[in-house]
């Protein structure tokens, strides 16, 4: 059994397993910037700000998916893969492209699977 960012590689995926997927993998990567949120949020305990963390790449991915014409709640193979490159330019301003590049592939992996 393999697990890629929440998702059990031996079972059916779906497009909304990928989104997820993309979601938790985003969250991850970008854990220390997104914890410069917390200058924004002092009083706030680390339940409520985990969960505006979440939120806002939540968000980001939405918008993204209104970018290229998808839908975040039924997301299709397509439109994956554009938001995918669209996270891959963006993720190019934070992290060490090998990095970036690897988490782009994981996720290829359960596209793959689409």
């Amino acid at each position: 059994m393999t697990i890629i960012y929440g998702v059990d590689t031996d079972k059916k995926v779906n497009p909304e397993d990928v989104r997820d997927a993309i979601i938790e993998c985003f969250t991850l990567a970008h854990n220390e910037v997104l914890e410069d949120l917390k200058n924004y949020a002092k009083n706030m305990d680390d339940i409520s700000f985990q969960e505006i963390k979440h939120l806002s790449v939540v968000q980001m991915i939405r918008n993204y998916f209104n970018e290229v014409g998808g839908d975040f709640d039924k997301p299709d193979k397509e439109s994956i893969l554009l938001i995918m490159e669209k996270l891959k330019e963006f993720a190019k301003n934070f992290r060490d492209q090998s990095i970036a590049e690897k988490h782009f592939q994981e996720i290829m992996l359960l596209v793959c699977k689409l």
